[in-house]
């Protein structure tokens, strides 16, 4: 027997009762209060012909209901709920005494603002439609649990406010999450995601990831509907268009100008990420498409010892690699690989001819575009675009970069989202919806809803 599986059994009024509980999923207090209330029965009772009543009436939690199916309650219990067996009665009590281990919430790391709340979702179930609930106290908001997993059992809740989302969408993903068929979801969202999703080898994000309350209850009054899965602080927020990737929390946080301004910057530096890189290299080849003002622009005649194509991608792919070494680099180590970074790359490998001093310039520009993206999938998804048209750049001069630069704008407008165009209100065209988009307006001048999420009430 697993040795976190505990049980109990006590004699009450002649009865055996059997109590079982998971240690480490429960909260230990509350088991003994309960066991303390039930042992009490013998010094305060004498009606034998009616135990159950009795032990129903003494058991004083705020969460209590009775089963008949065994493999149901087994799953309870394993869920962190005890549950209550009665000999010589046929049905299960369950009482909800769970106390997940995990953390405090905190602000996310990838979410962080100057101003506004602190808190985020943690890996708790529970807390996270709690957090929700305390910002949207509507009695309409429906947060539905579904178990997922032939044996992880994973709880999967999700959230929508009922006289606002759309119901359709609503069937849709209730009907994806139950023909999930797997042993479990060991990467709970992420794992949830590819199976109600299906996204194949595109890189674009379909759905938004966030773990700020702030954000996922400002969707749910616009119509979305909000996944989550046990163990993920990461709430799904569905249905999403590109520009739902593009928006972060900093800006409503400002004043309208001032959001406005940072949304600006922002979308200049994302399309910067992307064309910055291959367009320049465009014009080091090309250098007959320069105006005279401008002919500044490109390698001198001291290229290096290296070819300019392999500097820009040895560059992109080395910064890659130092972002992935300083994820996985204990903090107090991070700084000092930077530094040496820094020196090597920025100062060493620049003297030594291995690359010039504009490729590292400009591959650090995409860079810091990239990282200001606010969405971290879509940030690799376009260092993906801007690779290839580097690559095409590379093979066929102009027509490479014009032909993939179309075919990065082509696929965008293919993409969908539960039926939603990837570009709205880009394409197709909604003019107000897209005004929206480009001026961050104050709060009450934007009493409309996206027409996208079908909602019942007024929309843009």
């Amino acid at each position: 027997m697993s040795f976190d599986a505990d049980f109990r059994e006590i004699i009450i009024l002649g009865r055996k009762i059997q109590l079982y509980f998971v240690n480490g999923l429960c909260d230990t207090e509350i088991i003994v209060e309960l066991l303390k209330a039930l042992v009490n029965i013998n010094d305060h009772e004498q009606e034998t012909n009616d135990v159950v009543k009795i032990v129903r009436n003494r058991i004083v939690h705020q969460q209590f209901e009775e089963i008949e199916d065994i493999q149901e309650a087994i799953t309870r219990m394993l869920s962190g709920l005890a549950i209550i067996f009665i000999d010589g009665y046929d049905q299960i009590m369950v009482v909800d005494v769970r106390s997940y281990p995990g953390r405090s919430p905190e602000e996310p790391d990838t979410e962080r603002v100057v101003r506004g709340s602190r808190d985020g979702y943690t890996e708790n179930i529970i807390e996270n439609t709690a957090l929700t609930r305390r910002r949207i106290r509507d009695p309409r908001l429906r947060n539905e649990i579904i178990q997922v997993g032939d044996r992880s059992k994973t709880d999967v809740c999700i959230s929508y406010i009922k006289d606002i989302a759309d119901p359709e969408l609503i069937q849709i993903i209730k009907k994806e999450l139950k023909a999930i068929k797997t042993d479990g979801l060991s990467m709970a969202d992420k794992a949830l995601e590819e199976y109600i999703v299906k996204q194949g080898f595109n890189p674009f994000p379909i759905v938004r990831y966030t773990e700020r309350p702030d954000v996922a209850s400002v969707h749910l009054f616009e119509g979305h509907v909000i996944i989550m899965v046990d163990t993920s602080p990461s709430m799904i927020i569905t249905p999403t268009t590109l520009f739902h990737h593009v928006q972060h929390a900093e800006e409503y946080r400002q004043t309208p100008a001032s959001g406005t301004f940072v949304r600006w910057i922002r979308f200049l530096g994302i399309i910067t990420s992307i064309f910055i890189l291959p367009f320049w290299y465009l014009l080091s080849i090309e250098q007959g498409l320069l105006p005279e003002a401008l002919e500044f622009i490109g390698p001198n005649e001291n290229t290096g010892n290296v070819p300019l194509f392999l500097q820009i991608i040895l560059a992109d792919v080395g910064v890659e690699l130092l972002r992935m070494a300083a994820i996985h680099t204990p903090t107090p180590l991070s700084t000092a690989m930077g530094l040496i970074a820094a020196v090597l790359i920025g100062d060493i490998a620049i003297e030594a001819g291995l690359f010039t001093g504009e490729v590292i310039l400009y591959v650090s520009v995409a860079a810091v575009g990239s990282y200001a993206t606010p969405s971290y999938e879509l940030s690799i998804a376009n260092k993906l675009a801007r690779i290839m048209i580097v690559l095409a750049t590379f093979a066929f001069s102009l027509p490479g970069f014009v032909a993939t630069s179309t075919f990065y704008i082509l696929a965008l407008a293919s993409v969908k989202s539960f039926n939603t165009p990837y570009l709205w209100p880009f394409i197709p065209f909604n003019f107000r919806a897209l005004r929206q988009i480009l001026i961050r307006y104050s709060v009450p001048a934007k009493e409309t809803r996206p027409s996208i999420t079908q909602v019942k009430q007024k929309v843009d």
